[in-house]
């Protein structure tokens, strides 16, 4: 069941135009802010607001899945670290960000969160060859 008021049930957010793969209980898309190459959403496709919401057998794949995007992820940008947040503050569904930490971070011990920058939004052609090597490596995964 649906929120009519989430703004993820809506499809509003995130951008539907970033859109990496149907994962089966969830979705990939690529964040809009790219000043972490490869931050990744992983979105629940069903309206809910907390892990104990979902079913043991619900919990288990949607973490396999968190876990097939991070693997993709450490492997298309050669991360050393991949950072995952489920904080649901500011939009109350339930999404993981799936951020790749890279040797050239600006802040390797910060959180994103706390790192002040300009968003770097990536343009065509850079945003479909970002999200087509994406699409490529989590098939490959599979």
């Amino acid at each position: 069941m649906n929120d009519p008021t989430c703004k993820a049930c809506q499809g509003s957010w995130p951008n539907t135009d970033h859109f990496i793969a149907d994962l089966g209980l969830s979705k990939a898309y690529l964040h809009d802010d790219q000043f972490f190459p490869g931050w990744t959403v992983v979105l629940f496709k069903r309206h809910a607001t907390e892990l104990f919401h979902l079913a043991p057998t619900e919990r288990i794949q949607l973490m396999e899945e968190v876990n097939l995007v991070a693997k993709t992820l450490a492997q298309v940008f050669d991360a050393k670290k991949i950072n995952y947040e489920l904080l649901g503050n500011q939009l109350p569904h339930i999404h993981w960000h799936v951020i790749p930490r890279l040797a050239s971070d600006p802040s390797s011990l910060e959180p994103v969160w706390r790192v002040q920058h300009e968003p770097l939004l990536l343009l065509n052609p850079d945003l479909q060859s970002t999200i087509q090597r994406l699409q490529q490596a989590v098939q490959k995964a599979r």
